[in-house]
């Protein structure tokens, strides 16, 4: 424990004198749970889903100790932490927390100690989760909010805080293992039993688990962060009677735009306002989801997803008017993303190197290839030949499908129009990409596209172009974590000379992959 404090101590004595630190602790434990009423052994953060909620301020340092505590043998042992949509600077990438990409996972009873430099003055909505396999489905995500104390649409809202933060996600009764063995045996993706709101939800035939309660006054303008924290199911929100102006997608401020109902594919947030300006009352909260065929599991009903808004005054009962999936057809204002524009326009840099992604599904089987190949994780993470002196695709498997990229230029990405039936949110790690073509519609927009790091990949095709200007390997996959298990992954790994001159991990990070290894299978 010296050591990991020396080392630790180090990396903050490296970091400006203005930021803030904000220590955390995560106490990674196996904690019985009924999210839906159904009574499982979880994985968790301090013993709770969703896991405690972490904010820091624009320019903090997020000082993220973990301990692995988790001892049931039905779930993986072993951890390992990524903060979703987090800009991480070269230097740090070690700290980045992707599994054989950037690092390998903590060992049972183990400890280890992220420091996160919140860089480049990113705010907005992300969250946390385990990034190790599919373990986060049970149960290992949470919210993780960076304010901005000189928001530029501050003056659109009046409250914003852990009050206002709306986590949906798909819920499981099984644990992962054996699901994934099913998933293996069949090539057919679990399909989940319910979906929660923060951390509540119901099931078919289920006990009527309170829904999750929103309060609001008569008035008051209100900024909900929704967070998609799912592994496969994207959900669809509305609010009755209300209209939602959407402000932020993915931690990028836009330029306001109001719907009445938003998908949100998993691994996506936006931020909305909503202003309580209705009659006193309740009203429902709509969060219905797919994923999958109903059929497949007759515990899930979409229908039965949601919270409720209840304003001041009003009683403390469920909303009078019928549980629906959201507006009416001749009511719709849903939310298009090719309509989204940034806050402040400007063009996409034009591209320096163009690559083309076909996704490809092994009939029957769980496999998915990204140009015929099948991502399957390495032994030795990919950072860790890189520093050894990897220099190019000759030097790592196959099976890694790395894509070594020059630094300082750009790069776009086409994923051609595809045929199959759910659409795949590609999420870049550590940095984030102009959308120059979204899924929802076939227009191109070089002029004032948006910044994201999760877009939806199907059937228009999706384009993309991100900046190799902050050198590393950045694991790009898809958030359907089922997928990525399946091998729907790629690594962009950029810079490889300038990584190796900028980074200098802590011997903390070093001695992770001789501990992981030197497990027995079942510790793993």
């Amino acid at each position: 424990m010296k050591l990991l404090a020396s080392t630790v101590l180090a990396a903050l004595l490296a970091l400006p004198a203005f930021s803030d630190t904000i220590p955390i602790t995560l106490d990674i434990v196996n904690a019985d749970g009924a999210p839906d009423g159904f009574s499982r052994s979880m994985v968790t953060a301090n013993g709770t889903y969703p896991g405690p909620l972490i904010t820091a301020s624009k320019g903090d340092t997020l000082v993220v100790t973990v301990n692995n505590l988790l001892d049931d043998p039905t779930m993986r042992l072993s951890t390992s932490l990524d903060f979703d949509g987090i800009l991480v600077d070269t230097g740090n990438s070690f700290d980045e927390g992707s599994s054989f990409v950037t690092t390998c996972p903590i060992a049972p009873n183990a400890s280890y100690t992220y420091v996160v430099p919140l860089v480049n003055n990113q705010t907005g909505t992300f969250w946390y989760h385990s990034q190790l396999s599919v373990q986060y489905v049970d149960g290992l995500r949470g919210a993780l909010i960076v304010y901005d104390p000189d928001d530029p649409l501050k003056d659109l809202y009046d409250v914003d805080d852990e009050n206002t933060i709306w986590q949906v996600g798909d819920w499981w009764h099984n644990s992962t293992l054996p699901m994934l063995a099913g998933y293996v045996a069949t090539g057919i993706v679990p399909v989940s039993d319910s979906g929660t709101f923060n951390g509540v939800g119901r099931f078919n035939g289920g006990p009527e688990v309170p829904f999750f309660v929103v309060d609001v006054v008569q008035g008051t303008r209100y900024r909900f962060r929704i967070i998609n924290t799912s592994a496969r199911n994207v959900f669809t929100m509305s609010v009755d009677s209300h209209n939602m102006t959407i402000i932020e997608t993915d931690g990028m401020p836009t330029s306001p735009m109001t719907v009445n109902s938003l998908d949100l594919l998993a691994g996506q947030r936006y931020s909305v306002v909503v202003e309580a300006n209705q009659p006193i009352a309740n009203y429902w909260i709509n969060a219905p989801y797919v994923g999958g065929s109903p059929a497949r599991n007759l515990n899930q009903n979409a229908t039965l997803s949601r919270a409720i808004l209840r304003y001041q005054g009003a009683p403390e009962e469920d909303p009078t008017s019928p549980m629906s999936l959201g507006p009416a057809d001749e009511e719709l204002n849903a939310l298009v993303e090719a309509n989204l524009r940034p806050l402040v326009a400007s063009p996409a840099p034009e591209a320096d190197i163009n690559i083309t992604l076909n996704l490809v599904v092994t009939a029957g089987k769980a496999q998915w290839n990204v140009n015929n190949v099948s991502y399957l994780a390495p032994e030795v993470p990919t950072l860790v030949k890189i520093l050894d002196g990897a220099n190019s695709t000759d030097d790592f498997n196959v099976t890694e499908n790395t894509f070594i990229l020059p630094a300082n230029k750009i790069v776009q990405v086409i994923f051609p129009p595809s045929e199959d039936d759910e659409e795949h949110p590609f999420h870049l790690h550590g940095n984030n990409f102009w959308l120059i073509k979204s899924n929802s519609s076939d227009e191109i927009n070089t002029e004032n596209p948006i910044k994201r790091d999760v877009a939806g990949v199907g059937s228009t095709g999706t384009i993309m172009r991100f900046s190799t200007a902050n050198p590393g390997p950045w694991f790009f996959h898809c958030h359907i974590f089922w997928h990525l298990q399946a091998g729907l992954a790629t690594v962009m790994a950029s810079g490889l000379n300038e990584t190796r001159a900028e980074v200098h991990p802590t011997q903390a990070w070093t001695e992770l992959c001789p501990a992981y290894d030197a497990l027995s299978p079942d510790l793993q």
